[in-house]
């Protein structure tokens, strides 16, 4: 077992300018210890160790709840479709990147640490064709946290997609499903 590079990221709770495009562009093709500790320049060591001993490349993103993991792993995906972008290809990437609010609507929830907590684990796996340029994705879930569906502690709230399915009760499209509006008053679901 080999261990690589090791990150201590802090959330800093608030946005920050330095996750920008310009910064991508800025790490992309340098060298690990060249430029300040980042999420990027882990990153691109990932990325150049990919191209230069065509072997398989993991980024692991761990920590507490409110830690920011998927903050830290979206801007990690974010940085490979950047970097590995053509002008003729762009379309995987984006459909890569536009797939992360989903997964977060039917896995994450309000708690009393975090409004929007991840309550399942994820794993996703990005594939590169030979030029190095995303090709596809495959994202599997584990440990699902079940029993919110049925019971959530004081404070804390169900997963977001049934305020959202709620939130959208009188569309026409959702009457078969019989939906009720929510008792909770919350500004980003209602």
């Amino acid at each position: 077992l080999v261990v690589g590079i090791i990150l201590v990221a802090i959330n800093p709770y608030k946005q920050l300018p330095i996750y920008g495009d310009a910064i991508i562009h800025a790490y992309s093709g340098q060298n690990m210890g060249d430029m300040d500790p980042h999420i990027f320049a882990v990153a691109e060591e990932a990325y150049k160790q990919m191209a230069r001993n065509n072997k398989n490349q993991s980024v692991i993103v761990s920590g507490e709840s409110g830690a920011g993991k998927t903050v830290s792993a979206r801007y990690t995906m974010r940085y490979f479709a950047t970097v590995s972008k053509s002008s003729s290809n762009a379309h995987v990437e984006d459909k890569v990147l536009a797939s992360n609010p989903i997964t977060e609507a039917v896995g994450n929830a309000k708690t009393t640490r975090n409004d929007n907590s991840s309550r399942f684990g994820k794993y996703t796996e990005i594939s590169f064709d030979r030029s190095y340029q995303i090709i596809g994705a495959n994202m599997r879930t584990y440990l699902l946290e079940k029993s919110r569906v049925v019971f959530q502690s004081e404070n804390e709230r169900n997963y977001h997609i049934f305020y959202q399915l709620c939130a959208s009760a009188m569309q026409p499209e959702y009457a078969h499903l019989k939906l009720g509006r929510s008792q909770e008053n919350n500004p980003l679901f209602t």
